[in-house]
């Protein structure tokens, strides 16, 4: 069996082809990100550093502190964090989020008392959750009941989008004026004003597991962009089937412009909305 070197060098891991497979199984498993035989290397190198982080002396060793040890729904996390692509920024694929300033809020309040409940559920560093308040409330929609819930499955981006302190490069769409409005220079990072980061409230989630986030019982939009494009058919199946079991008819559920849901959802119909492109719920059971 071939065994972790414990230095920090280097230096190339070797390992039985059935351990890879082992944990390629289980991340999948729990994650739903899908690593295909080309990039077992890419995912045993994300994983090194947490397998000598506890001590492991194989890949075999890191397998059962995943699958069978007390402290595995921790680990899970901190592999989570691993996995983690914080490749986002403000107003991306903005035409959604006009479409649901536009289109489907003034819809919402026009047949609606309720409060309407925003969810993005991979929001990675907040760019996301954040672009939709400020769009909001740059439509003059800030008195109205609007809850936003932001999950993620790295607790590492939620830290960073609680903290509301970013870079330059999360502003390459984000126009200007609308920088200097809602943002205050720090040094070299620019932070976001109250008045828009209180409106969005954080949890983390594993959109493998959505039952345990208990907020997100009945969202009324979901965006969840780029994020399939990691998942197997099977993951995506399944993530989509715990979104339309908490959406009524007519809810909108938004994924990234290329990704698709053709042939892996019968409960979701692709419609233009705004000039936009949005899944909405149907009537079809779960």
């Amino acid at each position: 069996m071939s065994l972790i070197p414990t230095s920090n060098t280097a230096a190339e891991i070797a390992v039985q082809e059935s351990v890879s497979l082992l944990l390629r199984d289980l991340v999948h498993e729990r994650t739903g990100i899908h690593f295909d035989a080309e990039r077992l290397d890419a995912m045993l190198e994300k994983l090194e550093p947490r397998a000598r982080a506890r001590n492991c002396q194989s890949y075999l060793d890191y397998y059962y502190i995943l699958k069978y040890d007390d402290s595995s729904d921790e680990e899970w996390r901190r592999v989570m964090d691993t996995f983690s692509v914080q490749e986002t920024y403000f107003w991306r694929e903005y035409d959604q989020i006009q479409a649901l300033v536009n289109i489907i809020v003034p819809e919402w309040f026009r047949r609606s008392v309720r409060p309407l409940c925003i969810w993005s559920a991979a929001c990675a560093s907040g760019e996301e959750p954040y672009s939709i308040a400020i769009a909001l409330r740059e439509a003059g929609w800030s008195d109205h009941p609007i809850e936003i819930l932001a999950s993620d499955g790295s607790e590492a981006a939620l830290a960073k989008a609680k903290a509301c302190l970013y870079r330059e490069r999360s502003f390459r769409n984000l126009p200007y004026p609308l920088r200097e409005k809602y943002f205050e220079a720090r040094g070299e990072s620019f932070f976001l004003r109250p008045e828009i980061s209180s409106r969005v409230t954080f949890r983390w989630a594993n959109l493998m597991k959505i039952d345990e986030l208990s907020e997100a019982a009945k969202p009324d939009v979901i965006f969840c962009r780029n994020v399939f494009i990691y998942f197997s058919p099977d993951a995506i199946r399944n993530v989509v089937r715990s979104f339309a079991q908490r959406q009524s008819a007519g809810g909108h559920l938004f994924i990234g412009s290329s990704e698709s849901l053709l042939k892996l959802s019968a409960q979701f119909e692709l419609r233009e909305v705004g000039g936009s492109f949005a899944y909405v719920r149907n009537d079809l059971k779960a």
